[in-house]
């Protein structure tokens, strides 16, 4: 009677565990995604938010988020305008100024164009072939096909994103070594973050 008590409350043990562990998968993506966005959220707001409450003496929750959107917006459009040029010209050459500064500020511009610029980089998936002796590949994009400047032939420079990381290392690999993919650079990106476990294609 007892034995059969026991088993009774093992398997209601095992049950209640699965329900949780089922719940959290349901729960863990959904919370984190909404905790993510809260947190940047806030960070944004609270850039510009001392200033407008003491300048117009309110407090609107989300006001400083909004009034943040408009002036990016509106740096963009000017941005586009001939009258900015020189000022962009002007920056960039008092940047130059700080050899260091200038380095993290051209590396930052340039990883950003990358993915919201006009030519966007990170648009040729391909898939890489490490050492000739094993059959071990890697997928990647290709960001530059011409490395004459650093005095490079024959060789194509390929970014490989890390997994569950908002990182990755560049390679400089033999071009004969590089396949090209016919698939969808944004999945690709999402599958090599999500460490392949995120399926090709899935809109789920």
């Amino acid at each position: 009677m007892n034995r059969l008590l026991k088993q009774k409350q093992d398997a209601l043990i095992k049950r209640l565990v699965n329900y949780f562990l089922q719940g959290l998968l349901y729960f863990a993506p959904l919370g984190l995604t909404i905790a993510m966005i809260f947190v940047v959220f806030k960070w944004v707001d609270d850039i510009l938010r001392p200033l407008i409450e003491d300048f117009l003496n309110i407090h609107i929750p989300g006001l400083g988020f909004l009034l943040i959107i408009i002036i990016i917006t509106f740096l963009g459009f000017i941005g586009q305008t001939v009258v900015a040029q020189p000022f962009k010209l002007i920056v960039e050459r008092l940047i130059k100024r700080a050899p260091l500064l200038y380095m993290v500020y051209t590396s930052i511009r340039d990883f950003m164009e990358a993915f919201v610029g006009k030519e966007k980089k990170f648009n040729q998936p391909v898939l890489v072939k490490l050492n000739h002796a094993s059959d071990i590949e890697k997928l990647g994009f290709v960001t530059q096909t011409d490395l004459s400047d650093l005095h490079i032939k024959g060789k194509v420079a390929v970014y490989f994103p890390h997994s569950y990381n908002f990182s990755g290392e560049l390679f400089v690999v033999p071009a004969e070594n590089i396949t090209p993919l016919d698939v969808n650079s944004g999945e690709l990106m999402k599958f090599i973050v999500s460490g392949g476990v995120t399926r090709m294609g899935s809109n789920e």
